[in-house]
Protein backbone atom coordinates (compact mmCIF):
# COMPACT_ATOMS: atom_id res chain seq x y z
CA UNK A 1 0.00 0.00 0.00
CA UNK A 2 1.24 3.49 -0.72
CA UNK A 3 0.63 5.48 2.16
CA UNK A 4 1.67 8.80 0.08
CA UNK A 5 -2.94 9.02 -0.56
CA UNK A 6 -3.42 8.39 2.89
CA UNK A 7 -3.17 11.76 3.30
CA UNK A 8 -5.26 13.11 0.86
CA UNK A 9 -7.82 15.31 2.59
CA UNK A 10 -11.36 17.46 1.15
CA UNK A 11 -10.05 20.75 -0.24
CA UNK A 12 -12.76 22.22 -1.75
CA UNK A 13 -16.24 21.39 -3.78
CA UNK A 14 -16.92 23.85 -7.22
CA UNK A 15 -20.30 23.91 -9.14
CA UNK A 16 -18.51 25.79 -12.16
CA UNK A 17 -15.57 25.57 -13.62
CA UNK A 18 -14.38 29.13 -12.40
CA UNK A 19 -14.68 28.15 -8.69
CA UNK A 20 -12.07 25.31 -9.41
CA UNK A 21 -8.69 26.19 -6.98
CA UNK A 22 -5.78 27.35 -9.07
CA UNK A 23 -5.20 25.89 -12.01
CA UNK A 24 -1.56 24.46 -11.56
CA UNK A 25 0.30 21.47 -10.08
CA UNK A 26 -1.18 18.38 -11.25
CA UNK A 27 -4.73 16.74 -11.30
CA UNK A 28 -6.00 12.90 -11.62
CA UNK A 29 -9.71 13.23 -12.39
CA UNK A 30 -11.97 10.46 -11.89
CA UNK A 31 -15.50 9.81 -13.33
CA UNK A 32 -17.88 7.53 -13.63
CA UNK A 33 -21.69 6.51 -13.86
CA UNK A 34 -23.56 7.69 -10.24
CA UNK A 35 -23.54 3.68 -9.59
CA UNK A 36 -20.23 2.71 -10.42
CA UNK A 37 -19.04 2.51 -7.15
CA UNK A 38 -16.60 5.77 -7.54
CA UNK A 39 -16.89 7.04 -4.23
CA UNK A 40 -15.86 3.91 -2.62
CA UNK A 41 -13.13 3.58 -5.28
CA UNK A 42 -11.78 6.96 -4.32
CA UNK A 43 -11.97 6.05 -0.42
CA UNK A 44 -10.02 2.36 -1.07
CA UNK A 45 -7.38 3.63 -3.03
CA UNK A 46 -6.95 6.80 0.04
CA UNK A 47 -7.28 4.46 2.38
CA UNK A 48 -10.00 6.19 3.58
CA UNK A 49 -13.80 5.31 4.93
CA UNK A 50 -15.73 8.76 3.89
CA UNK A 51 -13.19 10.91 2.28
CA UNK A 52 -15.37 10.83 -0.93
CA UNK A 53 -18.95 10.21 0.35
CA UNK A 54 -20.99 8.16 -1.04
CA UNK A 55 -25.35 8.60 -1.48
CA UNK A 56 -28.15 6.11 -0.91
CA UNK A 57 -29.37 8.83 -4.11
CA UNK A 58 -27.39 8.16 -7.05
CA UNK A 59 -26.32 11.50 -8.62
CA UNK A 60 -27.60 13.62 -5.83
CA UNK A 61 -23.69 15.32 -6.04
CA UNK A 62 -23.56 18.13 -8.60
CA UNK A 63 -20.30 19.50 -7.97
CA UNK A 64 -16.54 19.01 -8.92
CA UNK A 65 -15.19 17.50 -5.65
CA UNK A 66 -10.99 18.36 -5.19
CA UNK A 67 -8.83 16.42 -2.63
CA UNK A 68 -5.38 17.93 -1.56
CA UNK A 69 -3.19 15.30 -1.76
CA UNK A 70 -0.25 17.97 -1.07
CA UNK A 71 0.98 20.94 -2.46
CA UNK A 72 1.30 20.42 -6.07
CA UNK A 73 -1.09 17.51 -6.05
CA UNK A 74 -4.64 16.96 -6.22
CA UNK A 75 -7.51 13.91 -6.75
CA UNK A 76 -10.37 15.33 -8.45
CA UNK A 77 -14.53 13.63 -8.20
CA UNK A 78 -16.43 14.71 -11.16
CA UNK A 79 -20.23 14.33 -10.82
CA UNK A 80 -21.66 10.96 -11.55
CA UNK A 81 -23.78 10.72 -14.40
CA UNK A 82 -26.13 8.83 -16.76
CA UNK A 83 -28.24 7.01 -13.64
CA UNK A 84 -29.14 10.17 -12.20
CA UNK A 85 -32.95 10.63 -11.51
CA UNK A 86 -32.64 14.51 -12.72
CA UNK A 87 -34.40 16.19 -15.85
CA UNK A 88 -31.97 16.25 -18.75
CA UNK A 89 -31.48 19.97 -19.18
CA UNK A 90 -29.50 19.19 -15.90
CA UNK A 91 -27.73 16.15 -17.09
CA UNK A 92 -26.74 18.23 -20.00
CA UNK A 93 -25.40 21.29 -17.92
CA UNK A 94 -23.42 18.28 -16.12
CA UNK A 95 -21.70 16.78 -19.47
CA UNK A 96 -20.66 20.67 -20.31
CA UNK A 97 -18.93 21.40 -17.34
CA UNK A 98 -17.14 18.08 -17.52
CA UNK A 99 -16.43 18.54 -21.22
CA UNK A 100 -14.62 21.41 -20.28
CA UNK A 101 -13.41 21.16 -17.42
CA UNK A 102 -11.18 18.12 -19.33
CA UNK A 103 -10.34 20.26 -22.29
CA UNK A 104 -9.01 23.77 -20.32
CA UNK A 105 -8.00 22.54 -17.06
CA UNK A 106 -4.26 22.43 -17.23
CA UNK A 107 -3.18 21.14 -14.34
CA UNK A 108 -4.68 17.58 -15.51
CA UNK A 109 -2.41 14.98 -15.90
CA UNK A 110 -4.87 11.95 -16.08
CA UNK A 111 -8.70 10.95 -16.27
CA UNK A 112 -9.77 7.57 -14.25
CA UNK A 113 -13.36 6.39 -15.62
CA UNK A 114 -14.87 3.67 -13.45
CA UNK A 115 -17.58 1.48 -14.82
CA UNK A 116 -19.05 -1.99 -12.84
CA UNK A 117 -17.48 -4.47 -14.47
CA UNK A 118 -20.50 -6.34 -15.02
CA UNK A 119 -21.78 -3.27 -17.31
CA UNK A 120 -18.85 -1.53 -18.57
CA UNK A 121 -18.56 0.98 -21.64
CA UNK A 122 -22.24 2.63 -21.65
CA UNK A 123 -23.00 5.17 -23.79
CA UNK A 124 -21.73 7.85 -20.88
CA UNK A 125 -18.75 5.71 -20.77
CA UNK A 126 -17.75 5.89 -24.44
CA UNK A 127 -18.15 9.53 -24.48
CA UNK A 128 -16.43 10.07 -21.41
CA UNK A 129 -13.61 8.37 -22.82
CA UNK A 130 -13.95 10.43 -25.98
CA UNK A 131 -13.27 13.63 -24.30
CA UNK A 132 -10.64 12.43 -22.26
CA UNK A 133 -8.61 11.54 -25.44
CA UNK A 134 -9.58 14.37 -27.05
CA UNK A 135 -7.91 16.19 -24.28
CA UNK A 136 -5.33 14.13 -24.69
CA UNK A 137 -5.20 12.51 -21.41
CA UNK A 138 -3.89 9.21 -20.39
CA UNK A 139 -6.98 7.07 -19.37
CA UNK A 140 -7.49 4.03 -16.94
CA UNK A 141 -10.27 2.30 -17.26
CA UNK A 142 -11.08 0.74 -13.79
CA UNK A 143 -13.66 -1.47 -13.38
CA UNK A 144 -14.98 -1.55 -10.07
CA UNK A 145 -16.79 -4.89 -8.33
CA UNK A 146 -14.91 -7.51 -9.87
CA UNK A 147 -15.70 -9.69 -6.94
CA UNK A 148 -19.03 -9.90 -7.88
CA UNK A 149 -18.02 -12.21 -10.68
CA UNK A 150 -16.00 -15.02 -10.82
CA UNK A 151 -12.58 -14.74 -11.60
CA UNK A 152 -12.87 -16.45 -15.17
CA UNK A 153 -15.20 -13.69 -15.32
CA UNK A 154 -13.22 -11.00 -14.35
CA UNK A 155 -10.86 -11.19 -16.61
CA UNK A 156 -13.18 -12.20 -19.59
CA UNK A 157 -13.92 -8.53 -18.80
CA UNK A 158 -11.30 -6.85 -18.79
CA UNK A 159 -9.75 -8.57 -21.93
CA UNK A 160 -12.67 -7.39 -23.70
CA UNK A 161 -12.75 -3.95 -22.67
CA UNK A 162 -9.26 -3.47 -23.30
CA UNK A 163 -9.35 -4.97 -27.09
CA UNK A 164 -12.79 -2.95 -27.70
CA UNK A 165 -10.42 0.46 -26.99
CA UNK A 166 -6.90 -0.80 -28.00
CA UNK A 167 -7.65 1.75 -30.88
CA UNK A 168 -8.16 4.31 -29.02
CA UNK A 169 -6.19 7.68 -29.44
CA UNK A 170 -3.74 7.94 -26.56
CA UNK A 171 -2.98 5.24 -23.69
CA UNK A 172 -5.47 3.36 -22.18
CA UNK A 173 -5.37 0.61 -19.50
CA UNK A 174 -7.54 -1.57 -17.97
CA UNK A 175 -7.53 -2.60 -14.63
CA UNK A 176 -9.97 -4.30 -12.20
CA UNK A 177 -10.87 -3.42 -8.56
CA UNK A 178 -12.59 -3.96 -5.36
CA UNK A 179 -13.50 -1.30 -3.48
CA UNK A 180 -14.97 -4.45 -0.63
CA UNK A 181 -11.75 -6.88 -1.15
CA UNK A 182 -9.23 -3.84 -1.54
CA UNK A 183 -7.92 -5.72 -4.45
CA UNK A 184 -6.51 -3.62 -7.25
CA UNK A 185 -5.50 -0.30 -5.00
CA UNK A 186 -1.53 -0.86 -5.51
CA UNK A 187 -2.36 -1.07 -9.26
CA UNK A 188 -4.33 2.16 -9.22
CA UNK A 189 -1.84 3.93 -7.42
CA UNK A 190 1.17 3.06 -9.18
CA UNK A 191 -0.68 4.35 -12.13
CA UNK A 192 -1.29 7.82 -10.13
CA UNK A 193 2.12 7.55 -9.30
CA UNK A 194 3.00 8.28 -12.90
CA UNK A 195 0.34 10.40 -13.97
CA UNK A 196 1.11 12.58 -10.89
CA UNK A 197 4.56 12.18 -10.24
CA UNK A 198 5.59 11.41 -7.21
CA UNK A 199 8.01 8.90 -7.47
CA UNK A 200 10.52 9.58 -3.68
CA UNK A 201 7.85 10.89 -2.47
CA UNK A 202 5.90 8.27 -0.90
CA UNK A 203 6.70 4.43 -0.18
CA UNK A 204 6.35 3.23 -3.56
CA UNK A 205 3.24 0.90 -4.98
CA UNK A 206 3.57 -2.36 -7.53
CA UNK A 207 3.60 -2.09 -10.69
CA UNK A 208 0.13 -2.57 -11.99
CA UNK A 209 -0.61 -6.29 -13.26
CA UNK A 210 -3.49 -5.13 -15.93
CA UNK A 211 -4.36 -8.92 -16.44
CA UNK A 212 -3.95 -10.43 -13.16
CA UNK A 213 -5.81 -8.09 -10.90
CA UNK A 214 -8.95 -9.26 -8.99
CA UNK A 215 -11.56 -6.79 -6.94
CA UNK A 216 -14.96 -5.15 -6.82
Amino acid sequence: MNSFYQGAQFLTAATRFDQAPEDHGREVVFAGRSNAGKSSAINAICHQRALARTSKTPGRTQQLIFFRLDDERRLVDLPGYGYARVSESIKLEWQTHMAEFLERRQALAGLVIVMDIRHPLTDYDRQMLAWGRRAGLPVLLLLTKADKLKRGAVLAAQLGVARETAAADGPVEVLTFSAMERTGVEAVQAVLDRWLGVAGLSDGAANPDPVANEGE
